[in-house]
């Protein structure tokens, strides 16, 4: 199963800037709250989360970079 940004609605403020952030474009307002498009699909960049001034976004996941011996 994957994992997608947790929305908690009681937080969300309508701003929309996750909406504009949102490279894949996942987001949506509908409303004036955010949820999730239906033609959208998440890629766990979590830019959302970042931009969410009201703590509304969180992403339940970590980006793990790795290195190879060798690669880098």
């Amino acid at each position: 199963m994957f994992e997608i940004p947790r929305i908690e609605l009681g937080k969300c403020d309508g701003c929309g800037l996750c909406v504009s952030v949102c490279p894949s474009s996942a987001l949506t307002l509908v409303n004036g709250m955010i949820t999730f498009a239906k033609s959208g699909k998440c890629d766990w960049c979590t830019e959302c989360e970042a931009v969410c001034s009201s703590g509304a976004i969180s992403c339940p996941f970590e980006i793990v970079a790795e290195s190879r011996a060798g690669l880098i």
